[in-house]
């Protein structure tokens, strides 16, 4: 058996690389650079990618669509099963991207799963948080609505279970971290943990004040906040059989990003 990873340098692909190969599996991860090149604008670096793969982890970056040809090519190339990885609430906060993903994945032909990840506690070491909180104020249009922020190893956990495991075909599992905190609260574990004053603002004018933000931002935000406070779900136990990672246990770990 070899899994495909898509997206094989970024925070979930290079876990799930790591925990398949953990487990012993053979893996094959390609990124847009590096000895094995896949690029979902570049469609004559699919069939290297699909070739001898029997499973597959699909992601996209932002911006970029899953596009229904290579879901065709790598279902015509015998891959019997395809994990996508997509968000929560696709359809409530407008990301159409991911609702033609999740209906493309749906419509393949062989076996499929979708894991709905939360807010990545990756965000805030590794991702777009990174500057933000380096320089003491986070600023988001969220006020103090409260999130399940779920860490990259248990979105990668979950997503190996259903690579590997039996009984998950056909379904959608929505993933979140253990307890929900407001952005504020999140702001206080990791100023606990670097010893260092890291503020939150949670109004749209400090958001649109901060550098890159934009419109189109401010509208996806106030859909988030539209939903309300975040419900965990036991989705990582459940499949894992171990409990999702806190917040302050991800924050402990990731505290030299921020100091």
């Amino acid at each position: 058996m070899t899994v495909l990873v898509l997206g094989s340098t970024g925070s979930t692909g290079r876990r799930v690389t790591d925990q398949l190969r953990s487990r012993g599996v053979a893996v094959r991860p390609v990124s847009r650079s590096g000895p094995d090149v896949f690029d979902w604008e570049r469609p004559e670096t699919w069939a290297g990618a699909l070739d001898g793969v029997t499973a597959a982890y699909v992601m996209a970056p932002d911006g970029v669509p899953v596009d229904p040809a290579f879901v065709a090519q790598a279902v015509e190339a015998g891959v019997e099963r395809l994990v996508l990885l997509s968000t929560m609430h696709p359809e409530e906060i407008g990301d159409h991207r991911l609702v033609a993903a999740e209906a493309t994945i749906r419509a393949c032909g062989t076996g499929w799963t979708i894991v709905r990840a939360h807010w990545f506690n990756q965000n805030f070491d590794e991702g777009f948080f990174l500057p933000a909180i380096q320089a003491g104020e986070l600023a988001l249009p969220l006020a103090d609505q409260r999130q399940a922020f779920v860490d990259a190893t248990d979105i990668a956990a979950v997503a190996v279970e259903a690579l590997l495991g039996d009984g998950h075909h056909a379904q959608t599992y929505e993933v979140t971290g253990p307890e929900a905190l407001s952005f504020a609260d999140a702001c206080k574990i990791i100023s606990t943990v670097t010893h260092r004053d890291i503020r939150y603002n949670g109004t749209p004018e400090a958001y649109l004040a901060t550098p890159g933000a934009t419109q189109e931002m401010l509208d996806y935000f106030t859909n988030q906040l539209a939903l309300g406070h975040s419900t965990p779900t036991n989705t990582v136990e459940r499949l894992t059989g171990r409990p999702a990672i806190p917040f302050h246990t991800y924050a402990t770990h990731a505290a030299p990003a921020w100091t």
